[in-house]
């Protein structure tokens, strides 16, 4: 897989966009959360057909980056000091630093409290936490896994081959080709309607590769709620 930047001028609008390509047939373009443009493209796809097929989506990709744009700016990086509030599961809870001889990360009655022998170092209470964030996400996205599952109409035939969880700047979720699904680290600090729906929509690309009539056909029966999740990801995540 390959990765390429490039820029299209489209009218006084300037679109810059990346290409990863994939052993892929199809050319599919993607307008993320963070306004940036991706485009999926074969392997042997020539930049002038990339650039045809983006200019003609290119009022679709201004509406989008112009409705991401209404969530920006995003929320300002944390700290991680005393006070602080984070997210998990979609509720807030204000952080806690405590001076101990021992290393921990706990939810103590909606406080995210941390044990550190290092009380005034941020940098080691952000690798406390963002531990325990990494923990949290692999005991709960097989957990919402198994219940996305279930509504399907035979499970098994969508069953991720593994998981992979890692924090990435773009994208909540991608199924890959060989049918390992990756997960968004961040994710875990969303609300479990949202991450089911994440899943959910990576679960469907395991009959539908590609974001066509289809794959929303599908999507639509086995959540048929999943536009209001979207949004509430979009908002919450923002």
């Amino acid at each position: 897989m390959t990765r390429e930047l490039h820029c299209l001028q489209y009218g006084e609008r300037e679109i810059q966009y990346e290409i990863v390509r994939r052993p892929r047939k199809t050319l599919e373009i993607a307008v993320e959360p963070d306004t940036s443009v991706v485009i999926a493209a074969p392997e042997d796809a020539t930049l002038e057909a990339i650039e045809v097929k983006l200019r003609k989506r290119a009022a679709w990709v201004t509406r989008q980056q112009r409705y991401f744009s209404q969530f920006l700016p995003r929320t300002p990086e944390r700290k991680f000091v005393a006070g602080e509030t984070h997210l998990f599961l979609g509720r807030h809870y204000r952080l806690k630093v405590v001076p101990h001889v021992q290393e921990s990360v706990k939810l103590i009655r909606g406080f995210i409290v941390v044990q550190t022998h290092r009380p005034n170092r941020s940098e080691v209470t952000r690798e406390l936490v963002e531990a325990w964030y990494r923990d949290r996400a692999h005991v709960t996205f097989p957990e919402r896994i198994e219940l996305c599952l279930g509504h399907f109409p035979d499970p098994e035939a969508f069953r991720p081959k593994g998981l992979i969880v890692r924090q990435t700047k773009q994208r909540w979720g991608s199924m890959s080709p060989a049918g390992c699904l990756l997960l968004n680290r961040r994710l875990v600090q969303a609300s479990v309607d949202v991450i089911d729906y994440v899943i959910t929509h990576e679960l469907c690309h395991m009959a539908e590769p590609h974001h066509g009539a289809a794959f929303f056909e599908l999507l639509d029966k086995v959540m048929p709620d999943w536009v209001c999740r979207k949004q509430r990801l979009e908002r919450s995540m923002a």
